[in-house]
């Protein structure tokens, strides 16, 4: 397998680029092995449970799951409903929380004739006028600015809090994790269907969402002030309402002292969603020690990086991708095991690394949900059956 970042030479050496380029200053202890938390948020369809067409139940069922108003939410539109994990200091102990929340929502939706789909797309197209959440005046405003973009809220994906770190660290921690971004985004692919076609895409809400102008990958970083200039020219160019619209791909969370993982697609196996906080926390973790050993950020091409996340988005795990750092097409299999080879020091040592090698073995050879959901639909080439498949993965115990 050829690492990524490197280039073979006529004498087949690798050499492995060495640019410097400008990075922010980043308030990181001596020893960078410092406990990091965790944190997720999870969106979730409401399906009818017989035509297992999106519904608009969201009010319902979060009035019956009431019992818990700080880790249950709505979302964008009445068809979703959110989860927000406490603080985790474990993988372990966030899949419990994970796992819980889930059975939680699951039960309140079947008390309304619903199924819950952990689907980043309804698959069909949704019927009648968009179901925003009408208790949001900041939601009418979005509509009415952005018009038919708002379509594309009616998906789920899943975002991932690493912390504490201050908005410094963040920022510096982001530029390094950012050429990461496409293996995350193949890894997590599911959603080829959207409107009632396979799109042809592993993961098309990737490519649907990066259609908002402040959404996609993030810019690299020179310092914090960059940072917060680029966060003003999205708002004076009218490209977001609000910071809550700052939509990059990976962010300086706006309300807690975190790094936001916002790329990867909503899946319904929580094995999955374990792996991808895992190898966030590891590659950030990663970061923390470049940075305190005052490593260079490594040298990345714009045009190669957004090449890169368009073909993670159409291929997924089963295909191709681009090295992030020479733009040379790999195995996206290879570009996920080089991921892990880069943290398996930090997934060692927080106990992590035989879950994510065994989640990452499991996903290559049994299929990304992307490869599962063509799969359900090849047997009868009816989409009924893929969100069959994705309620039933989605309430599995």
């Amino acid at each position: 397998m050829i690492e990524p970042g490197t280039s073979t030479t006529s004498t087949g050496t690798k050499s492995p680029g060495t640019t410097k380029t400008e990075a922010p200053r980043a308030a990181v202890p001596a020893d960078p092995v410092f406990p990091l938390t965790l944190g997720v948020e999870e969106e979730f369809l409401l399906v009818d449970a017989r035509t297992l067409r999106v519904v608009p139940a969201a009010p319902l069922v979060l009035s019956t799951a009431a019992g818990l108003p700080h880790e249950l939410h709505a979302e964008g539109t009445r068809y979703q409903v959110e989860i927000s994990t406490p603080v985790a200091d474990s993988a372990a102990t966030l899949r419990s929380e994970l796992a819980g929340l889930r059975r939680t929502l699951a039960r309140a939706a079947r008390a309304h004739g619903c199924r819950l789909l952990a689907a980043p797309s309804p698959v069909v197209a949704v019927e009648g006028p968009l179901h925003l959440t009408d208790d949001e005046p900041r939601q009418r405003e979005q509509a009415r600015r952005f018009g038919a973009l708002t379509d594309t809220l009616v998906s789920c994906g899943r975002h991932i809090h690493i912390g504490t770190l201050d908005v410094d660290t963040a920022v510096a921690v982001s530029n390094r994790v950012r050429p990461w971004l496409p293996t995350l985004i193949a890894l997590a692919a599911n959603s080829p269907f959207w409107g009632g076609r396979d799109t042809g895409h592993a993961s098309w809400r990737a490519m649907a969402w990066a259609g908002w102008p402040s959404a996609g990958l993030p810019p690299h970083h020179t310092s914090t002030a960059h940072f917060r200039r680029s966060v003003q020219t999205l708002l004076g160019s009218g490209a977001a309402l609000d910071t809550k619209m700052v939509y990059w791909d990976l962010r300086p969370s706006g309300n807690w002292p975190t790094l936001e993982l916002r790329a990867p697609d909503m899946s319904p196996d929580i094995d999955s969603a374990i792996l991808q906080a895992e190898l966030a926390r590891a590659l950030v973790a990663t970061a923390l020690r470049e940075i305190a050993e005052q490593r260079p950020d490594p040298p990345v091409r714009e045009d190669v990086l957004r090449l890169a996340r368009w073909r993670a988005a159409h291929d997924g795990l089963e295909g191709f991708g681009l090295d992030p750092y020479t733009g040379v097409e790999l195995p996206a299999a290879d570009l996920a095991e080089a991921l892990l080879d880069l943290v398996a020091p930090e997934l060692a040592a927080s106990g992590d690394l035989d879950h994510a090698a065994t989640t990452l073995a499991g996903l290559l050879r049994d299929g990304s949900g992307a490869h599962r959901q063509r799969t359900a639909f090849a047997r009868r080439g009816d989409l009924k059956d893929v969100l069959r498949h994705l309620a039933d993965e989605t309430e599995a115990p």
